[in-house]
């Protein structure tokens, strides 16, 4: 008779989940703001995604096969979900070979240097796209109009741009921000299609809401009382916050790469704390930093403070007082 007492040591599976499923999960969720970007750029986005991705699985199989040597992890997923998320980061006119170059720098440098997917301390993909801001800015920032040529008064600039130009927010109808009819990186014109994944994410339980909702919240109040310090009529206090939510990387950023697993507090407490901090950084950047968009950065900075939050927001243990 076979012994059904197993005793091991931690951590013990507590989930039918897999790195495969839960990451498979993420691309499903991505697939809507995919179609919708397509819809909006053209035929070209579905290239600068193929190839972001091909590039992303392609340099991981190189590196654990010729460098690392150890088992081959490309089919848990975690690069193809780099991959896609790098592409949502680029214009959908960036020249093929900057996105090999973002894959490069996403892989090798922001996660295999580290030891592959868990040990990687910074989003891989956001990393990728602040080294291709910084390098090639020219690029990352000519951004193709829609297909459909609307909003002509923003002349191909994205709305955060025209905004951080003196631009009034009101001048891009709510309902193009929603339905991407604007100037933006491929997972900034899909504000709907955002939603929808983050709502396939939260059935599936791949994350929680505590991040995204978090994040928004504190932007939405940090541009409620900026707009109300600027003595703003009653429609500008709704309108502010509201575009600040609905443009630029707000929601791909705190949706899909602020809950990354390997880089996000393990506690809702410090998730909190975490997310507060990523929603006014990304304010503070937006308002009076030099770049129109600050999400990615925010969530690179926050990044580095998790192990912190990790070892001082913790839990209470069992039996303490």
């Amino acid at each position: 008779m076979a012994n059904k007492l197993i005793v091991s040591p931690s951590p013990h599976v507590q989930s039918t989940q897999s790195t495969a499923t839960i990451m498979r999960d993420v691309v499903i969720a991505l697939l809507p703001a995919l179609v919708v970007s397509t819809v909006v750029f053209g035929t070209g986005v579905l290239a600068v995604t193929a190839l972001s991705v091909a590039a992303c699985v392609l340099f991981e199989y190189l590196i654990q096969r010729f460098l690392v040597k150890g088992s081959c992890t490309i089919c848990n997923w975690s690069a193809v979900v780099t991959g896609v998320l790098l592409a949502f980061n680029l214009p959908a006119s960036i020249p093929w070979w900057i996105v090999l170059i973002g894959a490069f720098v996403a892989i090798a440098v922001a996660k295999m240097t580290f030891g592959g997917l868990g040990k990687n301390p910074f989003n891989p993909a956001l990393v990728g796209r602040v080294f291709l801001l910084i390098a090639y800015p020219v690029q990352m920032t000519s951004f193709p109009a829609p297909v459909s040529g609307a909003l002509d008064a923003l002349s191909g600039a994205t709305p955060l741009a025209a905004v951080k130009h003196g631009v009034e927010a009101g001048i891009v109808p709510m309902q193009d921000l929603l339905l991407g009819n604007m100037p933006g990186s491929l997972g900034e014109v899909a504000s709907l299609a955002l939603v929808l994944g983050f709502v396939y994410l939260l059935w599936r339980k791949v994350i929680t809401w505590h991040v995204p909702v978090t994040v928004l919240a504190t932007m939405a109040l940090f541009a409620f009382v900026v707009a109300l310090s600027r003595g703003g009529d009653a429609a500008l206090l709704w309108q502010f916050p509201l575009f600040h939510i609905l443009a630029g990387g707000a929601l791909l950023g705190s949706i899909f790469m602020a809950t990354d697993y390997a880089t996000s507090p393990m506690t809702v407490r410090g998730a909190v704390i975490y997310a507060v901090g990523i929603g006014a950084i990304t304010m503070c950047i937006r308002l009076w930093g030099a770049y129109p968009e600050g999400m990615s950065f925010a969530i690179l900075i926050m990044n580095s403070v998790t192990p912190l939050l990790n070892k001082y927001v913790k839990p209470t243990r069992f039996g303490v007082k």
